[in-house]
């Protein structure tokens, strides 16, 4: 399971830290966030403790409204749950209550300038990043056409060359060797480059390449959205290509179908520009107009048309 520590995240989202329990290191494990209003009006069956905790001013307003003891057992009790960290918005004010609670039971409250909408919102998007499914894949990265285009294939059969004369014709490279695929919720997969070789490529017989410096800023692009799978093969005499393409073909990738395209090699065939074709032909598709199906379609008007005639 993946996880993120409070402390990164103050330091990402500029929190402010109320108070420093001792030689606690809390680990936050869920994207999911929790308001426990309905916990703080004394009803605790089903709390998701595992989730960041945030009052907002309708909570703050609430605890106002409760005599000191009741406040300080509904706190207590809140806190009392091992909870990743509580979150203050607003800059409200923190209840002497809330300190004591957290002081015996080493819990993390944190305060945000922001209202509770806006921290909210920060928050879930933060997480969605830091702990989305992610998985490294072996392939090249490109941005073609707008269309995020992974070039897979086994080692040597030239995905960095073909990724070298897409850049000279205008596309941009995001990741070459290895690429990092996050899940970000349903919608996507997006692909980066991992720090260490962001910008670099490998060339067999030239070596390391910094694109970057080679061919300017506007030969990069830090992410994209993995749209469609190009995967490189040597050509087989024996092996029947599809040449129609009617069957839509799908790659799995942390849950979620990709259309996938394979492309054999061979002498004289120019790769760059099938795979141009092939991301216009993607985005065609995407837009609703399916050519092989148009073709077919007409096809079989064409048959159906003189089968009357006869």
């Amino acid at each position: 399971m993946k996880s993120i520590t409070v402390k990164n995240m103050i330091e990402d989202l500029k929190l402010e830290e109320i108070n420093h329990p001792l030689h606690e290191i809390r680990h936050i494990t869920t994207m999911e966030l929790n308001r426990p209003g309905i916990q703080l009006a004394g009803f605790f069956d089903y709390f998701a403790y595992e989730r960041i905790q945030i009052i907002g001013k309708v909570e703050h307003q609430y605890l106002s409204t409760l005599t000191g003891e009741i406040r300080k057992e509904r706190i207590d009790k809140l806190l009392s749950y091992d909870i990743p960290c509580l979150i203050i918005s607003r800059n409200l004010e923190v209840y002497e209550e809330i300190m004591v609670a957290a002081d015996k039971n080493k819990r993390k409250i944190l305060r945000s300038h922001r209202n509770t909408t806006k921290l909210i919102n920060k928050l879930a998007n933060y997480l969605e990043d830091k702990l989305a499914p992610t998985v490294v894949l072996h392939g090249v990265l490109m941005d073609i056409y707008g269309v995020g285009v992974l070039i897979t294939g086994k080692s040597g059969i030239g995905k960095s060359e073909t990724a070298v004369e897409l850049i000279k014709r205008g596309h941009l490279l995001v990741a070459d060797d290895s690429v990092e695929i996050r899940r970000i919720g349903q919608e996507a997969l997006i692909g980066t480059a991992p720090q260490i070789i962001r910008h670099m490529m490998e060339v067999r017989g030239i070596g390391i390449m910094d694109i970057k410096s080679l061919f300017g800023v506007s030969a990069i692009k830090e992410s994209t959205p993995v749209n469609l799978i190009i995967h490189l093969e040597e050509w087989e005499n024996n092996k029947n290509y599809d040449r129609l393409g009617l069957d839509d073909n799908y790659r799995e990738i942390l849950g979620m179908n990709v259309a996938e395209v394979t492309i054999p090699i061979k002498p004289a065939r120019n790769i760059a520009l099938l795979i141009e074709v092939a991301a216009r032909n993607h985005r065609q598709k995407e837009m609703g107009y399916h050519a092989a199906k148009e073709f077919n379609e007409r096809l079989m008007n064409q048959l159906s048309s003189e089968g009357k005639d006869k």
